[in-house]
């Protein structure tokens, strides 16, 4: 039977190479003060052979065009063709058509198109040809190689290859210039990224760049924390930063692009500049999401999340835009469940797995924190109930299985993982002393549940062995949970055990983890409640990243009211402060120039940090209420509550589609476009609905089976 390829051509590569590649061309441009600063942890490379091969069935000859990044060779049927043919004939039948690729600059890539054999993820790929040939020349006839399927994105032209990628940009003006000190202050009216563009460029001399998110760092040429220098020359610029010199231009584009919203600039008085422009970039990304109530307040609070959301999807999910603009696990598990409720970029979500995941062998854990490995473990289930994508899991199920192995390694003869030489155990960003030694709760809770995620996905993969292995250890952790950190005394969780021995502190972290984890039963959860996280004698929690998760764990417990309140308190300071996007710290006892430092430094904190966020899930999950129970929403729940507010409407993004919400006091609508679920609320007398059957449950519970595209109006009091 002729097999015939749906798919239009797309540039392909070994899975997570060429992720990796980009990951490395982002991470390292980092500067600090015009210095160039990589990551610090293990940065892998990609393979510089792949071969990439197809099994045909053609029912008349076909020309293919063949394009790649790299030297290449073709054989059809194990037979050598000559040279490199960039157009080259398949004759009918059956046959085996193999390409191989090798780059050492840039991942191996390959394009072919014709008119039914297209290059799309159905290749199989692999960078380790296990073939022998013995004395006599006769091949090996079985070979031990693995293939891949192959990794694509969205290159799909010849002419549009994937080392060529770049961020889109777009021309933006300053809204304001001041006179200040020796130079002018230029500013762009909100927090912003791209480069600078200094417009009617005359003279020759020396022109210094400070960029600040606050004018008190733009104006401290000493301690901002990034800048520029440029040499004018009659022919020529120079950027010192990079050491790189270019033609001159009236008109002249900076290299390298910043984060900022403020730009101070000092020049030799023999140099003018007619303007300052900056070109935005950013990642194109749809607006999916959306959410309205009837307070203004908490609306900015949403776009100005949205905002920070745009800010710092780029080629990857990045932790701020500013200082690191790196990838790190636990500002990306946050970033992809917003993005779940605002963008639904499923691709940028599989990018940033393939990159912090990196290659074999493992060496430390991902961006050597011990809790970041375990965010990543979870992040792939995540992504697999929201997108359906069960074809993901198993191209990263291996690379899951050597993580784990890992992991496993590493732990003591408790079953327990604690901090060993190498690891850096974070947790957060603390006021106050956090203990890291020993066997953290916390670090606990997050490893019995990347081992009950790798067995689902065991099971998603069909590894029945493995299934059964991770779900008996996650069973034989769990059950050692409380009798090791439960404090009956303090009707918690203690911090950390030593040798043994519980310790007499009490933080929020594990405590919060394990009740949305739902690894505490109803009355341990109202305790915590009380004793933990409505108990203002807990050492605080005043980052945005474990404020996500303090306020996920109460609104778990029904707490949306309570939680509201929290978020207009604590966001809605931030904008107070004259945030335009959420910052990575915020500490409301703080004032001035204090909310700009961290790390030692005077403008250590990043003002535009994507785990500050947060609110963006909250409201989608928590207040909305829609999540999937099945993967890819083909079964979704909504358990809207308006906690507080008179009325909300919102978009919730789904793979093919959206669920369209609107709630008051009376009434619900709601639209969905694709999968089907049960609505459940709360009302005081029997609802009526346009479309169903209204169920009774227990304590004035209603709940609807939604199972239409037509909307569905529910009255109730």
């Amino acid at each position: 039977m002729t097999s015939k390829q749906t798919n239009a051509p797309t540039w392909i590569w070994y899975p997570g190479d060429y992720e990796i590649w980009l990951g490395n061309e982002m991470n390292n441009r980092r500067t600090e003060r015009g210095a160039f600063f990589p990551p610090f942890w293990k940065t892998d490379s990609h393979y510089v052979v792949v071969e990439f091969s197809k099994k045909l069935n053609l029912a008349i000859p076909e020309e293919i065009t063949i394009a790649v990044e790299g030297r290449y060779n073709v054989k059809l049927d194990g037979k050598l063709q000559f040279g490199a043919p960039k157009k080259f004939t398949l004759p009918a039948g059956e046959h085996n058509l193999n390409i191989k690729v090798y780059n050492q600059a840039t991942p191996p890539a390959l394009f072919v198109s014709g008119k039914t054999v297209n290059s799309d993820n159905t290749w199989k790929v692999t960078f380790e040809d296990k073939e022998w040939i013995d004395e006599s020349g006769k091949a090996s006839d079985t070979s031990a190689t693995v293939y891949m399927d192959a990794g694509c994105w969205n290159f799909n032209s010849a002419d549009n290859k994937p080392s060529q990628f770049r961020l889109a940009t777009e021309l933006m003006e300053a809204v304001h210039v001041t006179k200040v000190a020796h130079g002018e202050l230029v500013d762009f009216g909100k927090e912003t990224f791209g480069y600078i563009c200094l417009c009617g460029l005359k003279g020759n001399g020396t022109i210094n760049l400070y960029y600040g998110e606050s004018p008190e760092e733009a104006l401290d040429t000493e301690f901002c924390e990034t800048l520029d220098k440029l040499i004018i020359e009659p022919e020529s610029i120079t950027d010192l930063a990079l050491d790189v010199t270019t033609d001159r231009q009236t008109d002249y584009t900076l290299l390298n692009s910043k984060a900022y919203r403020y730009l101070y600039i000092e020049k030799s008085p023999t140099v003018t500049i007619e303007k300052v422009t900056m070109h935005y970039e950013y990642l194109p990304v749809d607006y999916r999401g959306t959410f309205r109530c009837n307070d203004e307040e908490l609306n900015r609070i949403w776009e100005i999340g949205a905002y920070t959301m745009h800010l710092t999807t780029r080629e990857f999910f990045i932790d701020g835009i500013k200082r690191d603009r790196w990838v790190w696990s636990g500002d990306a598990i946050q970033s992809y469940l917003m993005n779940y409720y605002l963008f639904f970029d499923s691709e940028s979500v599989k990018r940033t797995i393939w990159l912090l995941r990196g290659k074999d062998p493992v060496t430390s854990h991902s961006n050597t924190i011990m809790d970041y490995t375990f965010y990543w473990f979870l992040s792939i289930y995540d992504y697999y109930m929201y997108t359906g994508d069960k074809h993901f899991v198993a191209q990263i199920y291996p690379r899951m299985q050597t993580m784990m192995e890992y992991v496993l390694g590493r732990t003591n003869k408790e079953g327990m993982v604690e901090g060993l030489s190498g690891d850096w155990v974070f947790v957060d960003w603390a006021d106050g002393y956090l203990d890291k030694k020993g066997e953290l709760a916390f670090e606990q809770v997050l490893f019995c549940k990347s081992l009950e995620t790798m067995a689902l996905c065991a099971k998603l993969v069909d590894n029945k062995a493995e299934e059964q292995k991770y779900n008996q250890l996650a069973d034989s952790l769990r059950s050692k949970l409380l009798p090791a950190f439960w404090n009956e005394s303090k009707q918690a969780l203690v911090h950390n055990r030593v040798d043994g021995e519980q310790s007499e502190a009490v933080t929020r972290y594990a405590n919060m983890f394990s009740v949305f984890f739902g690894y505490l039963d109803e009355t341990k959860k109202e305790k915590i409640k009380q004793s933990v996280l409505l108990n203002d004698d807990i050492l605080k929690i005043t980052t945005p990243y474990m404020r996500f998760y303090e306020l996920e764990a109460l609104c778990a417990m029904g707490e949306q009211t309570e939680v509201m309140k929290e978020m207009k308190a604590y966001w809605g300071g931030m904008l107070k402060e004259g945030a335009t996007s959420f910052w990575e710290k915020y500490n409301p006892e703080e004032s001035g120039v204090k909310h700009l430092a961290m790390y030692g430094r005077p403008y250590g904190k990043s003002l535009c940090h994507a785990w500050g966020a947060s609110p963006i899930y909250l409201l989608g999950k928590y207040y909305v209420g829609i999540r999937p129970v099945k993967e890819g929403y083909k079964e979704f729940a909504i358990q809207p509550v308006l906690g507080g507010l008179e009325w909300m409407e919102s978009n919730v993004p789904t793979p093919n589609g959206d669920i369209h919400l609107y709630m008051d006091a009376h009434q619900i609508k709601i639209k969905a476009t694709e999968g089907c679920g049960y609505v459940t609320f709360n009302a005081t007398a029997q609802p009526i609905t346009t479309v169903g059957t209204v169920e009774a449950l227990a304590n004035n519970q209603y709940r609807v089976w939604i199972d239409t595209k037509e909307e569905v109006i529910i009255t109730y009091n």
